[in-house]
């Protein structure tokens, strides 16, 4: 008797679509992601975060964001918060009450029943900027850094997200790197430019003697101003701005619903 030839299952493309959530501390954005480009199909939706940013609060307007288009499938959402196993274990410009919420639950029940993927905001707009944006043809290590109130973080390695890295936390000089040279830092102490490059390039010193990266990639809205700072940076990494900006978190919680990073 001759043993049966062994059937071979083909995986599943990945979706060509996906559909994701930015949940921030103004507004809650989301749309329908072309995941062969990272470009964002129609418009978005913007509503403003209600006030409180608590759980349910923010789940009514998300699933309000996929209702509006009709959506059913997997969602992605992002949450100024470390995510871990679904659970929001921080809570930036959000509701205290996050913490140790299952958020993926949370938002699977307000989207009745779709399945829903929740990480970092940071998180997300690395794994789109790695893939769609300024790091698309790098390879390696790639860290995506977001200069804003704070610093967030995103590593990469050839396209591989390490997630929930908080290196704006990191002690640099003997100040967190994020009290140094964080956008709010330059404005609450009106820096020259070159003065607050010169912070940046300490905090970049000491990320890059840990990790030895291939690409820095700078985020938020200083990322604008670009060319007032980035040529001023004294770090051996090459450095170039975000170019995704305000799609970058709805396109990186696509990925993540898509099962793209690694996540």
């Amino acid at each position: 008797m001759t043993n049966p030839t062994p059937t071979t299952v083909a995986a599943a493309p990945p979706p060509a679509h996906s559909f994701g959530i930015d949940v921030g501390g103004s507004g809650v954005k989301g749309g329908v992601v072309d995941l062969s480009t990272g470009a964002l199909i129609g418009e978005r939706v913007r509503v403003d975060t209600p006030q409180p940013a608590t759980p349910d609060a923010v789940a009514k307007v998300a699933a309000q964001i996929v209702t509006e288009f009709g959506w059913q499938g997997p969602v992605g959402v992002t949450l100024p918060s470390v995510v871990t196993g679904g659970v929001a274990r921080t809570a930036a410009n959000i509701d205290k009450s996050w913490i140790g919420t299952d958020a993926a639950a949370l938002f699977s029940d307000a989207l009745g029943g779709l399945p829903a993927t929740v990480l970092n905001d940071a998180d997300a707009a690395g794994l789109a900027e790695d893939r769609y944006g300024a790091g698309r043809d790098a390879k390696g290590v790639v860290v995506l850094l977001t200069f804003g109130t704070g610093i967030g973080s995103a590593v990469l390695h050839n396209g591989i997200l390490l997630p929930n890295t908080e290196f704006g936390h990191l002690e640099v000089h003997g100040k967190e790197a994020e009290h140094r040279a964080a956008a709010s830092v330059r404005e609450d102490k009106d820096l020259s430019w070159k003065h607050w490059a010169k912070e940046v390039s300490h905090v970049l010193e000491t990320f890059e003697d840990l990790l030895w990266p291939d690409l820095f990639i700078a985020g938020g809205g200083i990322s604008r101003k670009s060319e007032k700072w980035i040529p001023l940076l004294k770090n051996r990494t090459p450095v170039v701005p975000a170019t995704l900006r305000n799609t970058a978190g709805i396109v990186g919680a696509a990925m993540a619903a898509a099962g793209l990073g690694g996540l």
